[in-house]
């Protein structure tokens, strides 16, 4: 188990840790609007493709996971339905990673029958959701086989993805929910991005060509 504590020792599991993201309704969307797809476009450094709809915020307020078509525009299939976008979160999980916890959660997933159940979960829960999203788009589902993310349901290979899903989804996955209770408070230093700023240095750019 990740020993859920932050850099004073507090137990941050037992807190609930409830201010570390909020689930956007289902409803939201489709689409960005203009604030979020600055936002995005900041943080990804390129403009999102295939962009549903904003699924989890950060206490920032900016997107932290976008649900993505299960296609993009072209057709091109795009299996990871939630992706995580803030890069201060991400970096705070590759330092988790770094630390060697999926062994220890490769480990225990293969000796916790529970556990197993658990995260066989939310497999089919990502499977559904993106099936769901494929037919509301009205465009063929990925096919039968096709990964859900981050090694569901036998292994544990990205926390990355094991945690947008339950950031999206509160409840959903066992690992993302460890993983995410194990994080530094990323957001405390500020936002990782401006988006109303850094679309105004953008235009001021334009201004001078």
């Amino acid at each position: 188990m990740i020993d859920a504590r932050d850099g004073a020792g507090r137990d941050t599991a037992a807190r609930g840790r409830p201010e570390r993201g909020t689930a956007e309704p289902e409803g939201a969307g489709p689409g960005l609007a203009e604030r979020d797809r600055a936002a995005v476009a900041a943080q990804l450094g390129r403009e999102p493709r295939g962009v549903r709809r904003v699924a989890s915020r950060c206490p920032c307020g900016n997107p932290a996971v976008i649900e993505t078509a299960p296609r993009l525009p072209d057709g091109t299939p795009f299996p990871t339905l939630f992706y995580l976008t803030c890069p201060k979160a991400a970096s705070a999980i590759g330092t988790l990673e770094g630390g060697g916890v999926m062994r220890e959660m490769q480990a225990r997933l293969a000796a916790d029958p529970e556990l197993k159940a658990a995260y066989t979960a939310a497999h089919d829960d990502y499977l559904r959701r993106r099936a769901e999203a494929a037919r509301a788009d009205g465009v063929e589902p990925l096919p039968p086989g096709t990964q859900s993310a981050g090694g569901m349901p036998e292994r544990v290979k990205c926390l990355h993805a094991l945690v947008a899903h339950e950031l999206a989804v509160p409840g959903a996955n066992p690992f993302g929910r460890e993983a995410l209770d194990a994080l530094p408070d990323w957001w405390r230093s500020g936002p990782c991005v401006e988006a109303d700023r850094d679309r105004e240095a953008d235009r001021d750019r334009e201004g001078d060509r």
